[in-house]
């Protein structure tokens, strides 16, 4: 693994509005920001403006966000997962096999348009892993 696991907050359409309150409370830089309308695959018209993805970050605290899918159910509480950076193919074979054991598969382990593998697997305790591999 890279570095530690980075959390990552799934918000009901409301990731931008809480970005910016983030923001002010915490002076930080919001980066990487993408929307679904932005992303190379096909999504929901009124999901365009929602955000598929976006860092957080001052100095060296850092967390991730997105907006979730229409029909994802979301309940306060359970909307934070933790996002591990492997370093090889078969790290991330390794853990994507073992959470799956017993666990939930979010999204399939898969190549992705941003140039990585991903996995999201919700394991045997309730705890959703974002698992990602970025390929050179």
């Amino acid at each position: 693994m890279k570095h530690q696991a980075t959390s990552y907050f799934t918000f009901n359409g409301s990731a931008r509005e809480a970005l910016n309150y983030y923001k002010d409370i915490f002076e930080g830089e919001i980066t990487n920001l993408q929307t679904f309308g932005d992303a190379d695959f096909e999504t929901p018209p009124e999901m365009d403006d929602r955000i598929m993805h976006a860092r957080f970050q001052k100095g060296d605290f850092l967390f991730m966000v997105s907006d979730s899918f229409l029909n994802q159910d979301i309940h306060p509480g359970t909307t934070i997962s933790l996002a591990l950076e492997l370093d090889s193919p078969e790290e991330i074979e390794t853990y994507y096999q073992r959470l799956k054991e017993n666990g939930t598969v979010l999204m399939e382990l898969q190549d992705t348009f941003w140039g990585a593998t991903y996995a999201k697997v919700r394991d045997a305790y309730d705890i959703t892993w974002d698992l990602n591999f970025e390929k050179a």
